[in-house]
């Protein structure tokens, strides 16, 4: 398989940051493509689009100054099979790719992912203290529909404190 390209270029508001893409995503090209993933939906009802946008249309995603990348670019079924290591390296090319691109806003999905990535253990989910470069960094829920904990009306809220203040 492919790695999923990036979503990504100059001049973003947000560069969203996913754990990894999935095999769905990796077979088709796009980010966050498996139909019960409630990032697109989230999005939209964050107030980041005008409408919810279809995975396919993820290149859309720029011209709202918007963007999306993985920490880890190895596809795989489940999150809980990637390494501490994976994580660890995708975090040092993370920080490459943000101060390549400097968005105003990293946005990574999953307070886990962030823990593992950047040896952060207490880091909570909404604005960190973390600065890459010039960007700020925001923690959201993963929208995977594994986490069940968060609703889509509770992720939807959690991306528009972001939206608010972006």
């Amino acid at each position: 398989m492919q790695p999923l390209p990036d979503v990504i270029g100059p001049g973003l508001r947000v560069l969203f940051c996913g754990i990894n893409p999935g095999l769905m995503s990796a077979e088709t090209g796009h980010h966050f493509a498996r139909p019960g993933n409630r990032f697109w939906p989230a999005l939209h009802q964050g107030g980041f689009t005008p409408r919810q946008l279809r995975p396919d249309e993820q290149q859309e995603l720029l011209t709202y100054r918007l963007g999306i990348t993985n920490v880890v670019e190895r596809p795989s079924a489940r999150a809980d099979e990637l390494s501490r290591a994976e994580f660890i390296a995708g975090g040092e090319r993370l920080v490459e790719r943000v101060l390549k691109y400097q968005p105003e806003w990293l946005a990574v999905v999953g307070v886990t992912t962030y823990r593992d990535a950047f040896g952060e253990r207490k880091a909570r989910m909404g604005r960190q203290e973390r600065v890459i470069g010039s960007t700020k960094v925001w923690i959201l829920p993963n929208p995977s529909g594994l986490n069940a904990h968060y609703t889509l009306p509770k992720l939807a809220a959690a991306f528009a404190a972001l939206q608010e203040i972006s």
